[in-house]
């Protein structure tokens, strides 16, 4: 294996960078933190009619562009650079990761053709009050009622879940976990935006009173469903915290240079260079973990289970390390509400916690390897 990227791969990652930069600058990240819905319709629209994003990693007999997930890496490495806000995560990651792992082609044919053409937002209600990201969370319970099934119970940090067209739940039956869709405005369902430390990424509370739902899959494969996904999403996250740890290296090493202190660079000093240079090795060693887990998502290597913990056990604690330090390198400007540093180093907790914290995936790690 080598981790090198074509020409097209390449390009890939330039127009995604303009892009981010032109639609994402600070200004409008800030404005749409303080907006309810949490990202721009006519932005989402774009980044499915001139670009293709939803469509990426989906095959062409969906109605996506069949590319693999080593794409997908690097449209969430640029994504996590600029902080763009859109439920592009919930819906091109969880969502539509969870209907191919299911074994429902009628399902696949019938939802991931919306999510393809940015048409419909998806998400995935998988964790409870309980706070756990395992199977052995979920005690949401669904049952047969006179016109199908029907939901009862509460989902906790869903994300993106206040504004998705499509839910897809993952509920016990009498035959275990199960995958179940839902529409976004079903009757008996509640939904309500929780407020997060993290206001670039939006969360949710979903109540299930009675709603009515649609079985995706068999009755008891949602555990083997649920598996698959977040090992794949926390590949993905890894991807998109990596992109973030880069971008504050970056913030970091440009202000060493122009940040003057007793007459000389800030960067010229011992201390200043020790931080940027651990940062960078950090950082380093983050890219190659990103990489190797996303080339075993794509050649669906045995190695994934493995690789997957690994990598987001380590960007997370890489990501939040460098966010931090460039609050340090910083100083005085780097605490402030006016400077970026803030909204970098929220995103870095955020998704340190999200899919389960470094210690949960080094505890994964450990028994994965059967330690």
């Amino acid at each position: 294996m080598e981790l090198v990227f074509t020409e097209e791969q390449e390009e890939l990652r330039r127009t995604l960078r303009d892009f981010c930069a032109d639609k994402a600058p600070s200004s409008e990240v800030r404005r749409l933190m303080e907006a309810t819905e949490g990202y721009d319709p006519a932005v989402w629209s774009q980044m499915a009619d001139q670009l293709g994003l939803q469509s990426l990693a989906i095959p062409e007999q969906y109605g996506g562009a069949g590319f693999g997930f080593v794409e997908l890496a690097i449209v969430l490495e640029e994504m996590g650079a600029a902080l763009l806000p859109s439920p592009y995560f919930a819906s091109a990651v969880l969502a539509a990761t969870a209907l191919l792992t299911c074994s429902d082609e009628a399902a696949k044919k019938d939802l991931l053709p919306g999510i393809a053409a940015g048409t419909t937002i998806g998400t995935l209600a998988f964790t409870e009050e309980n706070g756990r990201w395992d199977a052995d969370g979920i005690g949401l319970a669904a049952r047969r009622g006179d016109g199908g099934w029907v939901l009862d119970g509460t989902k906790m940090f869903v994300l993106d879940g206040h504004v998705a067209d499509l839910v897809l739940v993952v509920a016990r039956t009498a035959a275990g976990l199960s995958l179940f869709a839902v529409e976004g405005g079903a009757a008996g369902l509640t939904r309500t935006p929780l407020p997060t430390l993290d206001q670039t990424r939006k969360l949710a509370r979903l109540d299930f009173a009675g709603v009515p739902a649609r079985l995706v899959g068999a009755d008891g494969e949602g555990g083997a469903i649920l598996a698959g996904t977040l090992d794949r999403a926390a590949v993905a996250l890894a991807a998109e915290q990596l992109g973030g740890a880069q971008r504050v290296l970056d913030m970091s090493v440009e202000y060493a240079k122009v940040r003057y202190q007793f007459g000389r660079p800030i960067g010229s000093f011992q201390a200043i260079k020790h931080k940027c240079a651990d940062m960078l090795v950090e950082v380093e060693s983050a890219r190659s973990a990103v990489y190797y887990a996303a080339w075993a998502v794509a050649e669906d290597s045995s190695e994934l289970p493995v690789v997957a913990s690994l990598a987001k056990a380590y960007c997370s604690d890489a990501y939040f390390h460098a966010a931090a330090e460039n609050i340090q390198i910083h100083g005085g400007i780097g605490f402030t509400w006016e400077h970026d540093a803030h909204l970098y180093f929220k995103r870095a907790k955020s998704s340190q916690l999200f899919l389960g914290d470094s210690s949960y995936h080094r505890e994964q790690l450990a028994q994965r390897v059967g330690i």
